[in-house]
């Protein structure tokens, strides 16, 4: 980090870190009370501002649970609407935020559900879905006026969280300490080819108490699938594919550098984490798409973002025609699948 600029963040940083500390011990003492329900309530989170791949390894629970009855609910970060909400396949990001309706689109048979008021919206979920077994709560980690039954921390493998600072100098938003509270550990989105001893280095630095298991995953990408489902298009991914790419993620590297492995990359785009994509903002990508010469090219986006783009009214239908969204799957390790799914499982089981 530049110096001068250091110099200006580390004092609102050290202060920033200084009033989640203290609101650590006051939960921690009881002065600010934490609430239990009966139902279970699995936490998914992180200590960090995005990018850890929190709603692909929720996705993972969903399929690992759908024998069960479940719930989601997030804060719907992104959206225009307030208080408590259901997702429908027919919602529009706007109205539920991008990552809870990605959910409810590949899952429609489960209860998608938002508020910023997490307390609030499980009293909720419960009181009016009486056959659900179980509630999986979407980056609440550092929500500590809900108690969840069992709390998963992500941590991105490329950003350790040993080596990072507060905000607005670095990306953690709660102290490295609350790591105490995870049942379970993903360092999320590893090398395929990750070693041992990289592995021994990471648990060492992190410190885990004997009571907390670690996991390690990485993200695997499918086919490419048309945004708009009327156009059914299909799309290979090759060296003479030209590809213009954009996304509005946390971070986009891993996106792009798989997208230039698999074609050719002409021109890739980095917007903000949820950005409100709008015909206007999105004309030069479709501008470069047009004056490219090529007959084999496409436009290429995250899933996320596909979330928020069928929002958009009026699109252009040859743009329609030419947008595709890469589906993401969370991959486990040294086959660390079998451990991980009968840890949740026989945990599910006991309740």
């Amino acid at each position: 980090m530049h110096n001068k600029l250091y110099i200006l963040l580390a004092p609102i940083a050290l202060i920033y870190g200084l009033i989640i500390k203290i609101r650590n011990l006051l939960f921690d003492f009881k002065v600010l009370k934490s609430v239990s329900f009966e139902k279970p309530i699995i936490c998914v989170g992180n200590l960090t501002v995005g990018g850890t791949g929190k709603t692909p390894h929720v996705e993972y629970l969903i399929k690992l649970l759908s024998s069960y009855h479940i719930a989601t609910l997030s804060r719907g970060y992104g959206r225009k609407t307030k208080g408590f909400g259901y997702a429908s396949t027919k919602s529009t990001a706007t109205e539920i935020g991008d990552e809870p309706l990605q959910i409810k689109l590949k899952y429609p048979s489960i209860q998608v559900s938002v508020d910023a008021d997490r307390v609030g919206g499980i009293t909720r979920l419960i009181h009016e879905n009486l056959n659900l077994d179980l509630i999986l709560l979407d980056d609440a980690f550092q929500h500590r006026y809900v108690k969840p039954s069992l709390s998963i921390l992500l941590i991105d493998f490329s950003r350790p969280i040993t080596s990072d600072y507060f905000l607005p100098m670095g990306r953690l938003r709660d102290s490295i300490k609350e790591k105490k509270r995870a049942d379970i550990i993903v360092v999320s989105k590893c090398p395929f080819d990750l070693n041992q001893e990289a592995k021994i280095s990471l648990k060492e630095k992190l410190k885990l108490n004997s009571k907390q298991s670690i996991y390690f995953t990485t993200m695997v990408y499918g086919e490419p699938i048309p945004v708009f489902k009327e156009y059914r298009i299909s799309l290979k991914l090759e060296d003479e594919q030209e590809i213009f790419a954009f996304a509005g993620i946390a971070n986009p590297t891993f996106f792009f550098s798989y997208l230039e492995n698999k074609a050719n990359l002409i021109e890739k785009y980095a917007f903000p984490d949820h950005f409100a994509f709008t015909k206007n903002k999105i004309s030069p990508i479709f501008d470069s798409y047009l004056k490219s010469k090529a007959t084999n090219k496409a436009i290429v986006t995250t899933e996320k973002d596909a979330a928020r783009l069928r929002g958009i009214p009026s699109l252009n239908e040859e743009f329609k025609k030419a947008i595709f969204y890469i589906p993401i799957e969370v991959n486990f390790l040294d086959d660390q699948e079998t451990i991980f799914n009968n840890q949740i499982l026989t945990y599910v089981r006991k309740i």
